[in-house]
């Protein structure tokens, strides 16, 4: 048999590739240098890594220089996976998805509709796209098939086609069936606004309660909308030979995806089980401070008001803020006081928006209930949007949801800065019991705290006690934890004429007058 395989020489493959790595401008004699560097690892003081296991070398072998080559980062011309060519593009730079718009008008007015893709555009250009196309249909009801008309879809492919992008994002919650519909006819990824939120939910989750909170409602969103490859997730596995699927996935008939949505339910009982325990701690502060009478305040409202702006502002939390969609999730409690003393917390909460995915509200109730169990909701409303009222009404329809609507509320608009002042007198004579500040500038800060301190629950027991000079401890916590109206310094003691909590007027019961 003739061999037609050419004969192997390690020193011409090197001087071959020697050239590859020269720069521009250096001389090509350094090929020199390869010739030496392989005659002194022929020399006698040289072992190879790669022995046999009777110690003798069966080959020469390049181990360290395969070695430092793996090591090194190369980016070779021409070897992509993109559909255009991005070899100019900055090696780390954020290559946005490129979104279109849709959405469907099935009631209100034509603002209220544009107001709509305006807030689903802030949505996609937070969750990381951009956006390069926005169209939407008046129709009495949804397509139950494609969510939109047949011709409406033939327009959004072309639109799809003309502009290049990659997705299309649905202004409502699109059932499996009309996702499937829409990505075949439109042959590109179709997410709709639950899907949107959700994965703003998932970048922007900091805690580990938060997290098990954003992937719980994740579980739930998508164990409905299963779907492989083909048949992929449709093949049956069953006997002894189940795939390596062991007890409990060897049913004869069960198929891939009923397997999937198994350790779904799995995964999605233990996160249960997780937050449970969580909400047992919330419970058990909360327990805490119903014991010590501790008023507590929830900064409640829409998405991007300014609520973390205003905590910041009230009590000095250092809490982030940023010019963005569902910047914070995480609840933040600060502990502050009033001016004569009275001690109150102050808690953050996660914003609200349209439509809420019901998945979001269910696997953040522990934290809502926050807000559930306050003494006061400071309701914060953006006073530039478009649409305030709009934004007042979904707030308060996701606070009756959690069983919160008949908490004491106080409306604070704010950003009264840029916000035209028609728009503030026309919220304020709407909302009587509300101030207008502004968290960036202070405008109104101060009316604002006194409005809060007005509408905190005050003691309800009256008191009148000549507390001895030696009990400072009792007078100290009549300042925290009561009101003073008269106080006296007298030769036998303080004079205390106020209320006080149900506990503390118990002992102060033994010094009354």
């Amino acid at each position: 048999m003739t061999n037609h395989a050419e004969d192997f020489s390690l020193e011409a493959e090197l001087a071959r590739t020697a050239a590859w790595d020269l720069e521009d401008g250096d001389d090509l004699d350094q090929i020199d240098d390869v010739d030496t560097d392989l005659d002194d690892a022929d020399s006698d003081d040289w072992e190879s890594g790669y022995l046999s296991p009777d110690g003798d070398d069966p080959e020469e072998t390049t181990g360290s220089l395969d070695l430092a080559e793996r090591h090194q980062l190369r980016r070779v011309a021409g070897l992509r996976t993109e559909l255009e060519d991005i070899t100019e593009v900055e090696y780390r730079q954020l290559r946005l998805e490129r979104v279109v718009l849709v959405g469907v008008w099935t009631e209100g007015t034509v603002t209220d509709a544009e107001n709509s893709m305006a807030e689903l555009a802030l949505l996609a250009e937070t969750a990381g796209s951009e956006v390069l196309e926005a169209v939407y249909q008046r129709r009495q009801s949804p397509d139950p098939a494609t969510y939109v008309g047949r011709g409406k879809v033939d327009a959004i492919r072309e639109i799809v086609q003309a502009t290049g992008a990659d997705t299309v994002i649905c202004d409502g919650e699109l059932a499996p069936s009309q996702l499937r519909n829409l990505e075949d006819k439109v042959k590109v990824k179709v997410v709709d606004r639950t899907a949107l939120i959700l994965d703003i939910f998932a970048q922007h989750a900091k805690s580990k309660e938060g997290k098990a909170q954003v992937e719980l409602a994740q579980l739930n969103y998508m164990k409905q909308r299963l779907r492989g490859w083909g048949g992929n997730l449709s093949r049956q596995v069953g006997g002894r030979v189940a795939g390596g699927a062991g007890i409990g996935g060897r049913g004869p008939g069960e198929t891939k995806i009923e397997t999937d949505r198994r350790r779904i339910n799995d995964r999605i009982a233990k996160l249960r089980r997780e937050l449970k325990a969580t909400r047992g701690t919330r419970a058990t502060m909360r327990q805490e401070r119903r014991r010590n009478e501790v008023p507590s305040v929830a900064i409640a409202g829409y998405t991007n008001a300014g609520k973390s702006s205003l905590l910041n502002r009230l009590t000095g939390a250092g809490v982030l803020v940023e010019d963005a969609l569902f910047a914070t999730l995480d609840p933040t409690t600060r502990r502050t006081q009033t001016k004569d003393g009275r001690v109150y917390t102050m808690s953050d909460t996660v914003g609200f928006v349209r439509h809420l995915p019901h998945q979001l509200v269910e696997a953040f109730r522990s934290t809502l209930e926050e807000v559930g169990d306050a003494d006061l909701i400071v309701h914060v409303v953006d006073g530039s949007h478009p649409d305030p009222e709009g934004q007042l009404s979904a707030v308060r329809e996701v606070l009756a949801e959690i069983g919160a609507g008949q908490v004491p509320e106080l409306v604070v608009i704010n950003k009264t800065d840029v916000a035209d002042p028609m728009v503030v007198a026309r919220l304020k004579q709407r909302e009587p019991h509300s101030v207008a500040v502004s968290a960036r500038t202070g405008e109104g800060i101060a009316d604002a705290i006194a409005a809060i301190e007005a509408d905190l629950p005050r003691p309800s027991f009256e008191f009148d006690a000549l507390v001895p000079y030696a009990r400072g401890d009792l007078v100290d916590r009549i300042h925290r934890d009561g009101e003073i109206d008269k106080l006296e310094h007298t030769a036998d003691g303080t004079r205390i004429v106020g209320r006080a909590t149900e506990a503390l007027a118990g002992e102060l019961a033994s010094y009354s007058v």
